[in-house]
């Protein structure tokens, strides 16, 4: 018996590190589709298996408006900041600013990024490099991925210098082979809140409660925290 979860990217980490005590606890196996929180909303209205989605905060709202996510059983993961990445062991430029972000992505031979359209990372990023006035210059560059944890893998297995990724802090912390340089600069801030809940048509109504409360409870507050969660 498996609960099904839909989720975004960022919260992927934190499930697999808990798939073992849910099952020990419940019997029960966890079987998580993740990706762009967008493409993971088009999952479930298409009628994808669900008992558990993790999104957006303002996206669970808008789905439980439409009857889609069961009352009352939203819980929050925690806020998750975006973050830039290089490839484990290159040095680290400074991000800590516009212009120093602005040169690191402007000398970068290969930009990764999740999803521009349906990722949360990603569509930001995008309105970043408007914001900086470089996204002309540096869409050669641009190595745009289904998601963020996808993004991050590629990164770190290329070989090729001077390589910058932009995703979920979690996606980056989660990755073996890449690095967190640091949070986009304060004027570029995005930091989403996570939310797990109970689909309206879970096939398995009790263990996706079960699931919700391992997940965003104090069971697991430590392992968010080092993941990149902001409780």
């Amino acid at each position: 018996m498996d609960v099904h979860i839909l989720s975004g990217g960022a919260a992927q980490g934190v499930v697999k590190a808990l798939q073992q005590a849910f099952r020990d606890d419940t019997g029960a196996g966890i079987a998580g589709t993740f990706g762009a929180v967008g493409a993971m909303k088009e999952k479930l209205l298409a009628g994808e298996p669900c008992d558990v989605l993790i999104l957006t905060q303002a996206l669970i709202a808008e789905l439980e408006a439409g009857g889609h996510v069961a009352p009352g059983s939203a819980a929050p993961l925690g806020r998750v900041k975006t973050g830039i990445a290089v490839k484990s062991g290159e040095a680290q430029p400074d991000v800590s600013d516009a212009d120093g972000l602005r040169a690191a992505l402007l000398e970068a031979h290969g930009i990764y990024f999740p999803d521009p359209q349906r990722a949360t990372a990603g569509i930001h990023f995008i309105t970043v490099l408007k914001r900086l006035g470089i996204l002309a210059e540096v869409e050669p560059a641009l190595r745009p991925f289904p998601n963020g944890a996808t993004a991050m893998a590629q990164m770190a297995q290329a070989d090729e210098p001077l390589l910058l990724g932009c995703t979920q802090v979690t996606e980056i912390l989660y990755t073996s082979g890449v690095t967190l340089v640091a949070a986009l600069p304060a004027e570029f801030e995005l930091a989403t809140v996570y939310t797990a809940a109970a689909c309206s048509r879970a096939a398995q109504p009790d263990l996706a409660r079960r699931l919700v409360a391992l997940l965003a409870g104090g069971e697991s507050r430590a392992l968010r925290s080092g993941g990149g969660f902001e409780l």
